[in-house]
């Protein structure tokens, strides 16, 4: 039948030039340029852009009435239109590049609809669009050893997340630390559970909620938060508190710059060895109920500053763990912050925390097995591919049999 088309071809120089601008400007993901220029290289064509199917958004043109558009020719223009939906002041991020940067964030197979169809959608119009700025094209994610697969009920979905129990947070960690950004990954089950109970609950729980026990009791400070010693943490200062600023200071500077230039998992790892920087110095101090009694000043200026590190963990794994980053700010009484360029004393003496909670729990590694039973996981799941022997001795056999019943 008839279709709609897109000329890329006659789009084709404009298309380049973005390209050329815009990957250089974003610093496009190696994948997504190579992806990109493969297109390019091998000179565009014209695409249809509309479908014989039942299912979809009707082509609202005469004598297409019983066609659908393309997927992913709709579902990309369905960016701009969601957004008019919410507010009728779309165009202020849409048509405004001067001011609005696009990033934009998906596997490697949807590539060239967001980096060659959609940009020479909007560049065909002669309208001022927000175009591409960059873009973070993913590998893919294994699972077990084999390949995720639905329809065979191997490996762990969505609905199958939220019915294992485990908070949504511990599975966005877990999935943006194993993000496949320039090979293949795995995701384990083995990996799953040793990532909540080794580096969610023994390194950031343990800072914040120990911290913030050791500043709530009783004995202690009563939730109220101390004056750190001016001389003990000034620039320069010979001390264990100052080294450790200087040190947050440089991994903050780091964990900066990977988020700038979208390397999500090394900015995750940085977030997570600031929190380790952090139970590294309680023991450094060795932070218990004599050193309150017996070294007050040193106890106050730790105190201080333990605290005002657990709230820059708030601000630096919001991003990853929105209801982590949350309830950090409710047990510490205080807003939701901001990232910082440098690590401050932002609750300032006086201020009274509310009461310590858990941030994780423990999974018992029993449910390795569990869960490997319940989704499948092995590479032997795989269906093996039949080698061109094993056809040969197939078709032989076939051949035979058909023989003897003609016989």
């Amino acid at each position: 039948s008839t279709h709609l088309c897109i000329d890329l071809d006659r789009l084709q120089p404009q298309c380049a030039a973005f390209v050329e601008k815009s990957s250089t400007a974003g610093a496009w993901s190696a994948n997504g340029l190579s992806i990109t220029n493969s297109w390019l290289s091998e000179g565009l064509r014209p695409r249809a852009i509309t479908r014989d199917l039942k299912w979809g958004v009707p082509v609202p043109l005469a004598g297409f009435d019983s066609k659908v558009f393309y997927v992913w020719f709709d579902a990309c223009i369905g960016y701009p239109s969601i957004t008019a939906a919410y507010t009728p002041e779309w165009e202020q991020w849409w048509k405004n590049p001067a001011n609005v940067q696009l990033f934009q964030f998906m596997g490697k197979d949807n590539v060239p609809f967001h980096t060659v169809v959609f940009p020479s959608s909007q560049i065909a119009t002669g309208e001022d669009w927000t175009l591409l700025h960059h873009i973070s094209a993913c590998e893919y994610l294994n699972y077990e050893g084999g390949k995720f697969s639905k329809s065979r009920g191997v490996g762990v979905f969505g609905n199958n997340a939220r019915d294992t129990g485990v908070a949504p947070d511990v599975w966005r960690y877990y999935l943006l630390s194993s993000r496949p950004e320039s090979s293949d990954t795995i995701f384990t089950w083995a990996n799953f559970v040793a990532c909540n109970n080794s580096v969610l609950l023994a390194n950031i729980g343990n800072f914040c909620n120990r911290t913030l026990k050791f500043l709530d009791k009783n004995t202690t400070y009563a939730g109220i938060v101390p004056t750190a010693d001016p001389a003990l943490i000034a620039a320069g200062a010979d001390s264990v508190h100052r080294r450790f600023i200087d040190d947050v200071n440089e991994l903050l500077t780091s964990f900066i710059e990977h988020m700038d230039a979208v390397r999500i998992k090394a900015a995750l790892s940085i977030a997570r060895d600031i929190s380790a920087r952090g139970n590294q110095y309680l023991q450094e101090c060795n932070t218990t109920n004599a050193l309150f009694t017996e070294q007050r000043t040193q106890c106050d200026t730790v105190m201080a500053l333990a605290v005002n590190l657990v709230y820059l963990l708030s601000a630096l794994f919001h991003p990853f763990m929105p209801a982590t980053a949350d309830s950090i700010c409710r047990q510490l009484n205080a807003p939701s912050r901001l990232l910082p360029d440098s690590f401050a004393l932002d609750l300032k003496p006086g201020h009274i925390i509310g009461k310590p909670e858990h941030l994780f729990t423990n999974i018992d590694a029993k449910k390795v097995d569990q869960w490997l039973a319940e989704f499948g996981g092995s590479a032997s799941d795989e269906p093996k591919q039949e080698s061109k022997k094993d056809k040969k001795k197939k078709a032989k056999a076939a051949a035979a049999a058909k023989t003897v019943q003609e016989a």
